[in-house]
């Protein structure tokens, strides 16, 4: 197994790890934000130190890459980039989604089998980014923007229990009702969850180009105007 520095920044969330081969021994998280520009760095900062002091040889960094909040994966991406640069580090890109389904799949043995996941993301108003996927982490569905109505899952859910979760899915409580849905609070997507994510890619060599990788936007980011005339 690899030496990594996970980061993510998808969401207001901060949050730095570091892994050695497969344990957590580093963890940070800013729950206050989004202070992605001001408390980054010095996670990132005292996770090199850590490793630094410790002996252990960095392989790579692993980010989030969306979809998620366009200004905090810019900046988690950007920081990552860096350090590969500067270190001469592999790059790994995690899916916002798949990285919150990984507490369900390690926490949560008492879902029925059968069950599919479907991470959500709030995006504005009742929108909410979100996919489907079984669980061993294939997708049954691709991620998508939804605007979530009475009607939204009506098709798979009377076929089979859905598991909703992320900080989406708390507004679609009172919209979704079915037998079949089941709800689960406090997921949320943190890099001290990366780690069965980016061990896998680095074991299947799923690596990005650290000079062309970009951020999964899934919309493009559209700049308020000011409603000041002069």
């Amino acid at each position: 197994m690899a030496n990594i520095i996970h980061i993510d920044t998808s969401t207001d969330i901060c949050s730095v790890a570091l892994s050695q081969e497969g344990l957590c021994i580093f963890n940070r998280e800013d729950h206050e934000g989004p202070n992605h520009a001001r408390v980054l760095a010095p996670m990132v900062e005292e996770a090199i130190g850590l490793a630094d002091s410790r002996g252990v040889k960095l392989d790579a960094v692993s980010v989030s890459a969306g979809p998620g909040s366009y200004t905090g994966l810019r900046i988690g991406v950007s920081t990552a980039k860096g350090l590969c640069y500067g270190r001469n580090l592999n790059l790994i890109g995690v899916q916002t989604l798949e990285l919150l389904c990984v507490p369900i799949l390690l926490e949560h043995e008492e879902i029925p089998e059968d069950s599919l996941l479907c991470p959500m993301l709030d995006a504005r108003r009742m929108e909410v980014y979100t996919a489907l996927y079984d669980r061993a982490l294939r997708p049954a569905s691709e991620v998508a923007p939804m605007i979530v109505e009475d009607s939204s899952f009506c098709d798979v859910l009377e076929e089979r229990p859905v598991v909703f979760f992320g900080n989406g899915a708390t507004k679609c409580k009172g919209i979704i009702k079915h037998d079949n849905a089941i709800f689960i609070d406090g997921i949320e997507p943190l890099a001290k969850n990366m780690l069965p994510l980016a061990d896998k890619a680095i074991a299947q060599g799923k690596t990005e180009d650290v000079a062309y990788f970009e951020p999964f936007y899934l919309k493009d980011f559209i700049a308020g105007t000011s409603k000041k005339l002069f």
